[in-house]
């Protein structure tokens, strides 16, 4: 009889015994693996099979062309054309071990984890320069064990077949140093204006440091000093241990990094284009692409912004706005509702000109921040019939607040909460803060962090609201926001309380037709849907009734003026900001106006300023023939929520004697759906004082509006 495989005895010695088997095929059939493979894969030629591919970025109609991304940028030269210390910077700062190892370092790829955990920062990378040369050789983004497998091979096969000078002059001569420059001529070249053969030591250190990251590295990037320095010195002690340079020289530059050209920007990036496609590299980043892929890699992103209504949006800016006001920044955004997708955006008016996209620059919101109040008073127990104090000047502690902006500077007397909203009344605001917060006498910061919470829930991220100070004032926008985030949290309330995270890419396709990895991105409710319909109801009135009837659309709207002051001091504050945000069903869009590094005062320089005027008919002349010929959609029902905290307001009888502030008699029936008709737009030219702001923050309160 046959014995079984295992033969006799405990059961557990049987396992081991096949356990055993099994592992010996297993290296066998692994080792018969690597012995074909490394017969099959051939060694790409540096020269001849090194190339780079144009990345090209669509519109959402994954046809038209927004514009590319580097073209290849390139100029080989022999190993002794490259000085000694450029070829001692690059292995000091890439592979230290270069002249010893097998083309693969698995001490290395340790060390390098545990050193850049202990550290806290990127100092050594886990790939040898034969495995990084390989990965250059082979541009695709194909994300697989295959992939690794195929370096693997070749990394070894490159270290057996070619000598260690061959393998550096190929690295040195293809290997992305950012910026579109390919290998270290070009890069000399770019960042200093000469050939590698006159490269300095320092300026070896600094290229050979930006390999690791070129965006990171990036030295016309901004903060780049403090990036680079740690990596650069690291660069230059590796350069000192293997002999290249003294201590003394390199002491010399520890502190200082060399200087260089002035950065030539691609006509790719002309006009307002530019800062789209400056947009998608940022995100095709955060996917996880790298530059060298980016510029090089062949990719087809196709992104979500909308051809026509990106032409919308450039041609809204230049009809409304005054061509002539040379230090006016305009940002303009839309997003759209329950995708997150951004279909426009208008971040300046040349790219080359100035790299700040001012829809996605923090800017003061003013009182479109109000709209947070709103959904977290709805949500702490309040409505929309909920009674606050108008009244203005309002004393907190011993500071004031005072209704300015489009309100007109009125002092209203008791309001309700939807009226506040739709005359953007300050004051009422602020006492909806203090009631949130447990009254008058109690620390404002419970009820300011509420609002913050809202603000979250909406899509305003926490890295934003985080900078913000709890306050009695916080309602009325005093801390930046980027209009993108603005857009994205009223995108949400038009769509019921579904959030999604905004974003710009739609697809990515590799070099060879495959599509590629993206985040994955998700909807989800953050607000209660009749918390949203009732904020969708109050802010109806702002365009029906209220301060921002100049931004009603062909669609049903919501919307809200702002208008935001700054200054260091009470002697200090101008206006500083103008905004509109709002939305239909099916878009929400931001525009904001503000002038120089996006602080100084715009009053006097643009007349009218305020929210209601330039950025809200801004919004509208865009929102139009966005929508022309589209389903305006609807927005979700009134929640019509009961308050269960503060008192309902009571109109006061027809005969009731005025009080000293004159308190309006309400001319329109108090209730959540807008009237058709408008009433007349609200004076823009108030002469109000400036408020002063309360103690306890020294961020100055903004103007309402």
């Amino acid at each position: 009889m046959f014995r079984r495989i295992g033969g006799d005895g405990p059961r557990w010695k049987r396992v081991l015994r096949w356990l055993a088997l099994l592992l010996v095929l297993g290296i066998l059939a692994a080792a018969l693996l690597f012995f074909v493979l490394y017969r099959i894969i051939s060694i790409p030629d540096a020269n001849a099979d090194f190339q780079t591919q144009t990345t090209k970025v669509y519109y959402s109609d994954g046809k038209s062309e927004l514009g590319t991304f580097a073209m290849q940028d390139r100029e080989s030269i022999p190993l002794d054309e490259v000085p000694s210390v450029m070829q001692a910077a690059v292995i000091a700062a890439e592979d230290r071990t270069f002249y010893e190892n097998q083309g693969i370092d698995f001490k290395g790829i340790l060390r390098a984890v545990r050193d850049n955990a202990t550290s806290g920062q990127i100092t050594s990378g886990g790939s040898t320069i034969t495995q990084q040369y390989v990965k250059v050789l082979y541009l695709n983004q194909e994300r697989s064990y295959k992939r690794k497998v195929r370096e693997a091979i070749l990394s070894i096969k490159i270290h057996n077949q070619l000598s260690k000078q061959e393998i550096l002059e190929g690295y040195l001569n293809t290997i992305y140093f950012g910026n579109g420059s390919y290998g270290v001529q070009v890069a000399a070249q770019t960042y200093f204006d000469r050939p590698a053969s006159r490269l300095n030591y320092a300026q070896a250190a600094l290229l050979a440091t930006i390999i690791n990251s070129p965006s990171y590295y990036d030295p016309y990037a901004e903060g780049a000093k403090e990036r680079i320095l740690p990596r650069y010195r690291y660069v230059l002690d590796g350069m000192v241990k293997s002999g290249a340079i003294t201590a003394d020289e390199a002491a010399k530059y520890q502190d200082q990094l060399p200087r260089v050209v002035p950065k030539k920007n691609s006509n790719r990036f002309r006009g307002t284009s530019g800062y789209l496609l400056e947009l998608v590299r940022t995100q095709l980043r955060q996917a996880g692409f790298s530059d060298n892929e980016i510029d090089g890699g062949g990719l087809r992103v196709t992104t979500t912004f909308d051809r026509r209504l990106q032409r919308d949006a450039v041609n809204a800016v230049r009809t409304i706005i005054p061509q002539n006001l040379n230090e006016l920044n305009v940002g303009l955004v839309s997003v759209e509702p329950g995708t997150g997708d951004v279909k426009a955006m208008y971040g300046g008016r040349d790219y080359l000109k100035s790299q700040l996209n001012w829809a996605m620059q923090s800017v003061q919101p003013g009182s479109t921040f109000k709209v947070f109040a709103v959904i977290a008073g709805l949500e702490d127990g309040y409505g929309l019939r909920t009674t606050l104090n108008g009244s203005s000047p309002l004393r907190i502690g011993n500071s004031i607040v005072g209704n300015q902006g489009d309100s007109g500077g009125r002092s209203f007397g008791p309001v309700t909460l939807e009226m506040a909203t739709q005359e953007s009344i300050n004051t009422a605001f602020v006492d909806l803060t203090q009631q949130m917060s447990g009254g008058a006498e109690a620390d404002a910061s419970i009820g300011a962090r509420k609002i913050l919470k809202a603000a979250n829930q909406a899509g305003i991220p926490r890295s934003v609201t985080d900078k913000i100070n709890p306050v009695a004032v916080t309602s009325l926008g005093f801390a930046g926001v980027p209009a993108v985030d603005m857009a994205n949290a009223y995108a949400t309330i038009a769509a019921g309380g579904e959030r999604a995270q905004w974003h710009v890419l739609k697809k990515v396709t590799g070099s060879g037709g495959n599509d590629l990895e993206l985040p994955k991105r998700e909807t989800r409710r953050s607000i209660p849907e009749d918390v949203a319909g009732d904020t969708v109801a109050a802010l109806q009135k702002v365009t029906s009734v209220g301060t921002g009837t100049n931004g009603r659309t062909i669609c049903p709207t919501i919307g809200k003026t702002g208008t935001a002051t700054a200054g260091k001091n009470d002697a200090d504050q101008h206006v500083s900001s103008s905004w509109f945000v709002g939305a239909t069903p099916k878009l929400a869009t931001a525009v904001t106006l503000s002038r120089g590094v996006g602080n100084e005062d715009i009053e006097g320089y643009l007349v009218p300023f305020f929210g209601g005027q330039y950025p809200a008919r801004t919004f509208k002349a865009f929102m139009d023939p966005a929508l022309q010929g589209t389903e305006c959609g609807s927005f979700p029902p009134p929640g019509n929520i009961q308050a269960d905290k503060g008192r309902t307001y009571v109109p006061p009888a027809p005969t009731a004697t005025p009080s000293p502030t004159p308190t309006p008699t309400p001319s329109r029936t108090p209730r959540p759906t807008p009237t058709p008709t408008p009433s007349p737009t609200p004076s823009p030219t108030p002469t109000a004082t400036q408020p002063t702001p309360p103690t306890e923050t020294t961020e100055p309160p903004p103007f309402g509006g």
